[in-house]
């Protein structure tokens, strides 16, 4: 199973971009699926996650009210749509695959994408 993250680019603050995470494998569906951020120097950080019946999302309190988590299961492909977007909210964004545990707690997810950058211009 791999994760395959995409989306990211160069954006001007206050605009939106929609990073989107596909899987391959057919137990996409049985997983909660989050979203992380790391930029250089610092510990990833949790920004989203969505179980897998999409009945539960949650967020950061960073990024709560401007980005929204969906998921498709039909298409094993889980989505980050993030707007109002500010210099701070730069970073390479993971996609991830929750295991046991918190789920704002990076070591409760086995499995990774590579990472796609966002990059906020003030």
């Amino acid at each position: 199973v791999q994760l395959q993250a995409s989306g990211g680019g160069l954006v001007q603050a206050g605009g939106s971009l929609r990073l989107s995470c596909a899987a391959s494998g057919r137990t996409f569906g049985d997983y909660t699926m989050g979203w992380f951020r790391q930029v250089p120097g610092k510990e990833r950080e949790f920004v989203a996650a969505i179980s897998w019946n999409e009945i539960q999302t949650f967020y950061s309190d960073s990024v709560k009210g401007r980005f929204s988590i969906s998921r498709d299961n039909r298409k094993n492909t889980v989505y980050l749509q993030i707007s109002c977007l500010k210099p701070e909210d730069t970073a390479v964004y993971y996609c991830a695959r929750k295991g046991a545990g918190t789920y704002t707690n990076r070591l409760a997810y086995d499995l990774w994408g590579q990472g796609t950058q966002v990059t906020v211009s003030s």
